[in-house]
């Protein structure tokens, strides 16, 4: 019982840091207002979400290094600061350049965290009790994404400016900061990482390549719909931002009760048929983002999409540590170093959709990524595995 009680005392500070892990998908609604602030091309304020993605894919290698150096939870710390860092350059001055360098160090501080914070939970929680846990991380960290586009809206109206959104989860970053390095974690011993050309020689092995453009896939079209999804509503609707921003809220509204109900489907049912299921969702809401010109019609295919994206991260992922389980580190590695789709999928959208005049564009680009997930889909069904 005191074991127990010690154990939950440890969770509390890492789930707050999986909280301060959503602060990176705060970068649709910002980019959006950015967008508007200083009247920029959609090419231009898509670079803004394509600075924080970049860096997954040259920092997820050397940062497993570092955490073998100074351990899980000092990573975490360190990912912590710089996030905090992150969010009080736009409080100090507001342009475009300090909006850029406040989302490289977004970015950079989620990679830190990305890479380090499973790991850290790993040594609290074992055995069966593991995956539950992690999964419950994912939830809270989809209160933060739920909440960042609700709070812009309203301190955009309120007080007439959104950026309060940056003070309020700085004071919940410096909280997670301060309570993580305070709690004391017994942690495993360093395992040998895997050097950065050891990971890119498993992309010669087809199956690791096709769960790698996978992974691509899933945040393209997770961040592409996070920041098309308002503009679609202001072009065709023609409201204001601070109404079109709570798309933004539905896309990941559904996508948190897909992650609650997800797990619950994938202990039950077969992982192929559910990865199947999630795709069709997945097409017939692009379906709708080409022709619907309603609000409602609009929503239901944000959340269409929302919830049929909100699972293919664990599915791939997943599918990528069972086919090599004796090299699980070069897999994770590799596996987040494919979130840089959230860098190339917003400047496509940006540059595709300036060409085209419209959103259809940005739409165009996300349903690139879902006729991937189509033929990842057909994969999964040809293989034997569940």
């Amino acid at each position: 019982m005191e074991k127990k009680q010690s154990n939950i005392s440890k969770l509390v500070p890492i789930m707050f840091a999986f909280f301060a892990m959503g602060f990176v998908d705060m970068v649709g609604t910002a980019t959006n207002y950015v967008k508007a602030d200083f009247n920029l091309s959609d090419t231009m304020a898509n670079f803004l979400p394509s600075m924080v993605f970049l860096w997954f894919f040259f920092l997820s290698v050397p940062t497993s290094l570092l955490m073998n150096r100074i351990g899980k939870r000092k990573t975490v710390v360190l990912s912590l600061i710089v996030t905090a860092l992150a969010l009080v350059l736009p409080l100090c001055g507001y342009n475009y350049p300090v909006m850029l360098a406040s989302f490289c160090l977004l970015g950079i501080g989620n990679t830190l965290m990305q890479v380090s914070l499973n790991p850290l939970i790993s040594c609290v929680v074992k055995g069966d009790k593991l995956a539950s846990s992690l999964t419950f991380g994912q939830f809270v960290k989809a209160i933060a994404s739920f909440s960042a586009p609700l709070i812009a809206s309203w301190a955009a109206v309120r007080f007439g400016n959104w950026r309060i959104l940056y003070g309020t989860f700085l004071v919940i970053g410096v909280v997670a900061t301060l309570y993580v390095w305070l709690t004391k974690v017994e942690e495993d011993a360093p395992e040998k990482t895997s050097s950065f050309k050891d990971v890119l020689k498993l992309l010669g092995i087809s199956t690791v390549l096709m769960l790698f453009f996978g992974i691509v896939a899933h945040v393209g079209i997770d961040v592409g719909v996070n920041t098309c999804a308002p503009k679609i509503l202001m072009e065709r609707l023609g409201i204001p931002l601070t109404e079109a921003a709570i798309a933004t809220s539905v896309y990941f509204l559904f996508r948190t009760i897909g992650c609650l109900t997800g797990s619950l489907i994938l202990a039950k049912w077969d992982l192929r048929k559910f990865f199947a299921l999630s795709v069709v969702l997945m097409i017939l809401s692009m379906i709708g983002l080409f022709v619907c010109q309603t609000k409602i019609g609009i929503y239901a295919a944000i959340a269409l999409v929302g919830y049929g994206n909100s699972n293919m991260f664990s599915m791939i992922f997943s599918k990528a540590l069972l086919f090599m389980p004796e090299r699980k580190n070069e897999m994770s590695g590799l596996m987040i170093m494919g979130l840089i789709g959230g860098t190339i999928f917003p400047i496509l959208m940006g540059a595709l959709s300036d060409a085209f005049g419209s959103q259809v564009g940005s739409v165009v680009v996300i349903s690139l990524g879902v006729a991937y997930m189509i033929f990842l889909a057909t994969r999964f069904l040809k293989s034997k595995e569940a």
